[in-house]
Order: structure tokens, then sequence, then C-alpha cells
């Protein structure tokens, strides 16, 4: 069966200055559909260069990168905002919530950009804050909710356009350990449903909640661990 993630001899080098930075040296990857994987490694490692290719917010200086078997390093920008809106569920350290719209318009708005007509996007909504727990604030704007509470519109909201993968970057870092344990609870919920999850972390106690981690050190992989089930 195809991966549905494969990356191959991914390179990536900035220019900063006169000097080449090397984020990535040639990083071999290949994620499978309904596979739940951490991404860890230190400030400056690589990992968050390696988020930002799979997530296609970046381009690879070489390489490739297949997403369900399509070319992804061959598209141009408007093909990557494409792809990002329908096959990638994104989840940010800071929530990316809109201050003035309800958990529900929040939720929607994936959809909006896709053309959903009003009706069927907010049926889609209310069934995406119901996987997270939140129906019953879905009236609610985000200065009513509790950092637990928003970090769970914006998985849902990640989960509106049925996403191939979704993709936390520090889903716990603005949140208490208690509240972040919820919020892992949640992501092993959707995997158990059948969505493929990656986290992007340096807390070890995160990494150990999925069923693999992917260590990354001074742009290369350093190790890819397969963890038991718990």
């Amino acid at each position: 069966m195809d991966a549905l993630i494969n990356l191959k001899d991914i390179v990536k080098t900035y220019q900063v200055g006169t000097v080449e930075v090397h984020a990535l040296r040639g990083v071999d990857l290949q994620i499978q559909r309904n596979e739940y994987i951490s991404i860890m490694g230190p400030s400056g490692s690589g990992k968050s260069t390696l988020m930002n290719i799979i997530g296609c917010l970046d381009s690879p200086t070489s390489g490739r990168y297949e997403l369900e078997s399509t070319p992804v390093h061959e598209m141009d920008d408007n093909q990557l905002a494409e792809i990002r809106n329908r096959k990638i569920g994104f989840v940010f350290q800071t929530f990316n919530l809109l201050p003035r719209a309800s958990a529900l318009h929040n939720v929607e708005l994936p959809l909006i950009y896709s053309g959903v007509s009003a009706s069927k996007r907010k049926v889609i909504a209310e069934e995406a804050l119901d996987k997270v727990g939140l129906s019953d604030r879905k009236n609610h704007r985000p200065n009513e909710l509790s950092g637990g509470q928003r970090q769970r519109v914006a998985i849902a909201r990640a989960l509106v356009n049925n996403p191939s993968l979704i993709l936390a970057d520090e889903p716990t870092g603005n949140l208490d350990s208690k509240t972040g344990e919820e919020i892992m609870r949640v992501f092993g919920k959707l995997n158990e449903a059948g969505n493929t999850i990656i986290v992007v972390t340096h807390e070890k106690y995160i990494a150990d909640q999925a069923s693999r981690i992917v260590r990354i050190l001074d742009g290369n992989i350093a190790d890819d661990l397969q963890l038991e089930e718990n």
C-alpha cells in the first residue's frame, strides 16, 4: 500500500546573509495512513522546517515529497495553498481563532473557503465540535472559553474538511499540563477514529502519547522509534 506521506532525500537550505544554513540534510521519511506520530527535536534541529514542508507551508530545496502519491515538491504556491486547504488540518500553539467570531463560525471558516453552502457547513461544523466535546459552547466567543476549550475549537476547525492529515505544532504549548493531557486524549480518540496525526513537540511526555516518535537532530533523523501500545 502506498504511504500517505513519502519524503525522499529532503534538503532545505536557507541563505542568511552570506551564510548557508542547512536546516534539513537529506531526510527520508514515510508515514502511513492512520498513524499517530510525534516529531521531536531541540530548537534549531530542523523539526519546524520539516513540519513546514510536510504542511506545504514551505518547499524543499531538493528532494521528493509525495502526499497521497501526488508530487507536492513540483507544485507552485497556488497549488500548495489548495493542498493545505483540502488535505491538511492545522492546529497551532496559539489557537489562531477569530476573537469576535463564535466557536461555530471559527470552525466553519475552512468550509467557507471551500465554497460549501451555509446550511451544509453549519451541520459539518456542529459535528466537528461534537467530536471534541464542545457542542454546548458553539455560540461562545474565544474570550468566553478556557485555553483548553479554545484548542478544542482549533482541533474541530482542523477536522471540518475531512483532511488526509492533522498537523499539530506544539498544541499544548500555551496550556497547563493537566489541560495539555486532556487535549492529547482528544488527539488519541481522533486517531482511533481513523485520523492520521502528526504532533510536533519538544516535550517528551507529549511525544510519548503517539505510537511512533521521530527525533530530528542537526537536520537529520536521529531516531525513528515505534512505541508499544499503551
